[in-house]
């Protein structure tokens, strides 16, 4: 019998934060706190733009696009935010979106994995995913749960299982 297998993978559909940020610049331009403090949310490349005219705006601003992204099922441990910095005569917040599980918490999952998984697990790094293999489906399973059950940086999926 062949090893059963699953990936773990790190990824936002962009279409979804396409939509998140279609609601949040609807709700700007419907909310009467919003109105002529230059309050905007745009995509900037793979980045979204946030900006308003002061400081403590482009906070609020950034908190009605955290709401929406949590209302379309993805996760804010998605999102990396900067600092508001001025630009001119308005404050600016980039946000990029995190895609791909970097080095550094692969190996922590990895860890995570021989540390606290069934020994006949076996984890390996490709790329900016993890394929996790296993004779048995009940322990890529509970690797499933001791995973969603960990506190990492990083929002896990669980993709191709086979």
């Amino acid at each position: 019998m062949a090893d059963s297998t699953f990936d773990i993978v790190s990824k936002v559909d962009k279409m979804e934060a396409d939509n998140a940020v279609n609601q949040a610049r609807k709700e700007l331009e419907q909310r009467y706190d919003f109105k002529g403090v230059g309050a905007s949310v745009e995509w900037s490349g793979e980045k979204i733009l946030l900006k308003a005219s002061s400081e403590e705006r482009v906070k609020a601003v950034l908190d009605v696009v955290q709401s929406k992204f949590i209302k379309r099922g993805i996760t804010l441990k998605s999102l990396d935010a900067g600092e508001p910095y001025a630009s001119g005569k308005e404050f600016r917040i980039e946000i990029a979106l995190k895609q791909g599980i970097d080095q550094k918490a692969a190996k922590e999952i990895g860890k995570i994995i021989r540390e606290q998984g069934p020994k006949t697990v076996k984890s390996q790094i490709q790329g900016d995913e993890l394929r996790v293999s296993s004779k048995s489906r009940d322990d890529l399973q509970e690797v499933i749960r001791i995973l969603k059950a960990a506190d990492l940086e990083v929002d896990l999926q669980f993709v191709n299982f086979r």
